[in-house]
């Protein structure tokens, strides 16, 4: 007779992250990494005695701190925790640690002791809350006038405004007002952290790392620079 093996625990499934990234971030900095590139690298190769190591200080000083502010910033949420990726640190905060999620000129975290985190990878875009504001006037005035023209159409010939097609955009926007694209994030997390702020395995300890993957190169190239500089 043999004795039935134990199996190991399963563990717990990990919950998938959300990731939130800038699409014009990411646009920009790989731009600027192609001009940066484009001028440091033809600097090398044409270049002579001392201003190839200028290019190649600055080449290792400019690519991290590009990369860094423009392609590195992101924000990953799931149903235990919001990490947090901006250009010199990564913060980890469980949503039991979360106080509030804030949105003014900047988005920004603020975890329980009073700490503020700023979310450089869901930047505030004033042009868009206006642009948001605006469609959603015109729509709720389009919805107005469509009511109106139902009203007085009655029993004429069904070309009333919203005959007209003009409360298209109203319906659209039914279930409520516009909203920028970074504030429907935030929104998104809000929610998550009004329903996981609680949750046995939302707790745990604020964590912060510095990105030393950045700041080394960067330090490197702006001491190289720096000697080349004085040198001369």
């Amino acid at each position: 007779m043999t004795t039935p093996e134990h199996q190991p625990p399963t563990p717990d499934p990990v919950s998938k992250d959300r990731v939130y990234r800038s699409p014009m971030g990411i646009v920009g900095g790989v731009a600027l990494l192609a001009i940066v590139l484009w001028l440091c690298v033809d600097a090398l190769v044409r270049g002579s005695g001392r201003t190839q190591w200028l290019a190649l200080a600055a080449l290792i000083l400019i690519l991290p701190l590009v990369s860094a502010f423009t392609l590195r910033p992101a924000v990953y949420a799931n149903e235990d925790r919001l990490r947090i990726r901006n250009p010199l640190r990564v913060i980890v905060l469980p949503w039991g640690q979360i106080a509030a999620l804030r949105s003014g000129y900047s988005n920004e975290v603020v975890a329980k002791s009073g700490t503020k985190f700023q979310l450089w990878a869901v930047p505030v875009s004033l042009r868009a809350r206006k642009k948001a504001a605006r469609r959603t006037a015109r729509a709720a005035a389009d919805r107005s006038a469509a009511a109106r023209g139902e009203r007085g159409g009655r029993g004429g010939d069904g070309l009333g405004v919203g005959g007209l097609g003009l409360g298209g955009r109203g319906e659209a926007d039914a279930d409520g007002p516009m909203r920028a694209e970074t504030d429907k994030v935030m929104d998104d997390l809000r929610e998550l952290l009004e329903h996981r702020e609680n949750a046995e395995s939302a707790q745990g300890e604020v964590t912060v790392r510095w990105a030393y993957e950045v700041a080394g190169p960067a330090i490197a190239g702006a001491v190289l620079l720096v000697i080349l500089l004085v040198a001369t």
